[in-house]
């Protein structure tokens, strides 16, 4: 199913910071803030079991229980099973992303791409979210950044697993649409060359952004264009530096990367525009890209995000990033 057909609008919620991401978040804001998007006219909702151990999942169920079913669509993800018995969060091993989630719920979370743990996961995802159906269901961080050199054989055991599972639950119409959900270009690559099973779309964090875009663009984008599998883009603040914040990849901002947030914000000032306006808007330009769904924890962010779409951004100012190289010269940018 085309994602661009379902999604109701070119952007939506992640749920990633609900899960207590970097501090922990009071119940009261972090309702306030779903409520919020969903007065504004968000009906795209994206989460996860791994955000928080189940946290995210359960506070944006929380919300949407109030709403009727049908005006909104909902993913999720597998590939982590919450247990009911509890770890020490700070101690998890999550590749790269270290302890993203220490302030999250102590609950174990065990790593299974089996077909089994697929149907599993969904079950608990749905008590959890408090509804009866899911839209899209992504596969999670089958990638080098949480299992390094492991990855590929994660991925294999995805394939046979999670992969078929899901195609058939589509073809069974008990979901909409699956795809995988990865902060790294290879294995979306990987599985464009793949004969079955074919996904619908994919959900791609941190790739495709101004500060990180020229790998997808080689490729991958072109890829997913002609086979027509649609992109749904996380991140586009790359962790938080594009919106005023310090975080990239998840870790403190290295001095490269300030410096050349410090020159994009520098070409938005003289052009008179917001940079969130810069990020999103030139995220949403390419034909590849359905949606993005950049993240919040604070009411007051979604009306930003809102208003930054809607911002008029000068050609002038896409012609200074490329000027600066601050862009790639075949990234589309928007009236181009």
């Amino acid at each position: 199913m085309s994602i661009k057909s379902l999604l109701r609008g070119r952007i939506g919620f992640g749920t990633a910071p609900l899960g207590n991401m970097f501090r922990a978040i009071p119940e009261d804001e972090a309702a306030a803030t779903v409520q919020a998007a969903w007065d504004q006219g968000i009906r795209y909702f994206d989460t996860a079991p791994l955000y928080g151990a189940g946290l995210a999942e359960i506070r944006l169920g929380d919300v949407l229980a109030q709403q009727p079913r049908d005006e909104f669509v909902l993913s999720t993800k597998v590939g982590r099973i919450i247990l009911d018995e509890t770890e020490d969060p700070a101690s998890r091993a999550l590749g790269e992303k270290g302890a993203l989630f220490e302030h999250g719920r102590p609950n174990k979370i065990v790593n299974d791409y089996s077909a089994d743990a697929t149907l599993r996961s969904i079950e608990d995802s749905l008590k959890r979210l408090k509804t009866d159906r899911l839209d899209i269901v992504w596969v999670h961080d089958v990638a080098q950044d949480f299992y390094g050199d492991d990855w590929v054989g994660v991925y294999d055991s995805a394939r046979t697993g999670a992969f078929r599972a899901l195609t058939r639950l589509r073809d069974e119409g008990v979901i909409k649409a699956w795809g995988l959900g990865v902060n790294k270009v290879e294995p979306l690559e990987m599985t464009l060359d793949l004969d079955e099973p074919h996904p619908d779309a994919f959900l791609l964090a941190g790739r495709y952004t101004l500060l990180d875009h020229e790998r997808a663009l080689q490729r991958l984008l072109p890829a997913a264009v002609g086979q027509d599998v649609d992109l749904v883009v996380g991140g586009p603040y790359s962790s938080g530096i594009l919106a005023g914040g310090s975080h990239f990849e998840y870790a403190e901002a290295p001095a490269e990367i300030v410096e050349k947030v410090s020159r994009i914000k520098k070409a938005a000032q003289d052009h008179g525009i917001g940079i969130k306006s810069a990020a999103l808007q030139f995220v949403l330009a390419h034909p590849a890209v359905a949606a993005v769904i950049p993240g919040a924890t604070r009411p007051s962010r979604i009306a930003e995000d809102l208003g930054a779409l809607a911002e008029n951004v000068p050609p002038a100012f896409w012609k200074s990033l490329r000027g600066q190289n601050i862009i790639a010269a075949d990234a589309p940018v928007p009236n181009s």
